[in-house]
């Protein structure tokens, strides 16, 4: 394959790929600027190898996405942990759509509050709509690993979460 080729089916599964890949980063990393730095350093990771990659490199860059994630989160709980925590805007009912960014701000907020393995695992399951197996798989653990991760998390969730996302989960959950 040529050089020019190469290049030209990089972007185009860049283009194609990209965003559900960023989302997914900006989860694991806890917000929009960490999960672009985590996507970069998973392409870091990628490029090197691009020339001669075989297979499908979605799903090698979501396991390193998974990989340095939960690298950072080691590395940097200490950190995170010293950092106080930002009050959010007036919680007040606003219909342009801000209740919406700040239920996914405070989602992120929850999520970094999680231990690295249920965070990994509730992403997974439920933002990658994946079945426990297969996020046994990318996390290279057990299924009952999975599970229990899961529902640890979960249950986190639901004791940290007590604004408009609990609320929204709520109502939603009255609905059905």
């Amino acid at each position: 394959m040529a050089a020019d080729e190469r290049v030209t089916r990089l972007e185009e599964f860049l283009a194609a790929r990209g965003r559900p890949l960023l989302r997914v980063a900006a989860l694991l990393g806890g917000g929009p600027e960490a999960g672009e730095d985590l996507l970069q350093a998973a392409l870091e990771r990628l490029l090197p190898r691009w020339h001669k990659f075989e297979g499908d490199p979605e799903s090698y860059l979501r396991r390193t996405l998974y990989h340095l994630a939960a690298d950072d989160w080691r590395r940097q709980r200490r950190w995170r942990a010293r950092l106080p925590r930002l009050g959010g805007p007036d919680r007040g009912i606003v219909a342009d759509g801000s209740t919406q960014v700040d239920q996914r701000d405070e989602l992120f907020r929850l999520l970094r509050q999680l231990t690295p393995g249920q965070r990994a695992a509730i992403v997974l399951r439920y933002w990658e709509d994946l079945s426990e197996a297969d996020a046994a798989e990318v996390l290279g653990c057990s299924i009952g690993t999975v599970k229990s991760a899961t529902s640890r998390g979960l249950a986190r969730l639901r004791e940290l979460s007590n604004g408009p996302l609990a609320a929204a989960t709520h109502q939603e959950g009255a609905r059905q």
